[in-house]
């Protein structure tokens, strides 16, 4: 990886932390595609490891905004799914996988914007962890069904929850991914080596996640998710 390449990682991932932790959601939409522009080998792996500690903190600091219930049932369905997400894995090959994260996301984006408010139930928690479970293990985005779900929700129960559900899938993904052999070293180099441009975008958002205008940033998110997965599927 050439330094201007790393730089705009570095970039990307600082942002990228910056968004979630300040809206809850967007760090993958974010980095997956631009990950998947400059190197589609860091597909899943990288994402999926930078995410831990982002999500570690947002947990922790809004964890008196947390629904356990909800998490929960999204966590039983996610890890029962995420054994789908690693079988896609092995049906796509690498050098398409760039085109399917695009496509991924810009359905995600489309679907997201569309859906219309509704009350969250078990039915809508389970979909979300199922669909969650495939599309973040084989391609480090899972955030848009969790997001969906949340969307008309308080933005601290947003942000903490999905940061929850977030924090045990991608453990659960990452250990799968390695145990089968899907899983390179390399990428966790790579994202140790981002940690401080991880914790700058974190640092940040703490100074503004209580007066960002939530609504105005997840529209800013899904519109930056659906350009750049049109220009990776245009790429692949």
């Amino acid at each position: 990886m050439t330094g201007a390449t790393l730089a705009v990682l570095a970039l990307t991932v600082a942002a990228a932390a910056f968004v979630q932790g300040a809206s809850g959601l967007g760090f993958a939409l974010i980095v997956a595609p631009v990950a998947g522009l400059l190197d589609p080998g860091l597909l899943p792996v990288f994402v999926l490891t930078s995410m831990i500690p982002l999500n570690m903190y947002v947990a922790w600091r809004e964890r008196h905004s947390l629904d356990l219930r909800g998490a929960g049932w999204i966590t039983a369905a996610r890890l029962t799914a995420t054994p789908g997400g690693l079988a896609l894995l092995w049906v796509v090959p690498e050098g398409d996988l760039g085109t399917v994260v695009g496509a991924a996301t810009v359905l995600a984006a489309v679907v997201s914007l569309a859906v219309p408010g509704f009350v969250p139930g078990r039915g809508a928690y389970v979909g979300a962890g199922v669909v969650t479970g495939l599309t973040e293990t084989a391609t480090g985005v899972g955030g848009p069904p969790l997001a969906l779900v949340y969307q008309h929700r308080p933005p601290a129960e947003l942000r903490a929850t999905v940061a929850l559900c977030f924090l045990t899938g991608e453990v659960a993904s990452l250990a799968l991914l390695f145990v089968s052999g899907r899983g390179r070293a390399a990428d966790l180099g790579w994202a140790t080596l981002l940690l401080p441009a991880l914790a700058a975008g974190a640092w940040l958002s703490r100074l503004v996640h209580q007066r960002v205008d939530a609504k105005r940033m997840r529209a800013f998110v899904l519109a930056f998710a659906l350009v750049s997965g049109l220009f990776l599927m245009a790429g692949g």
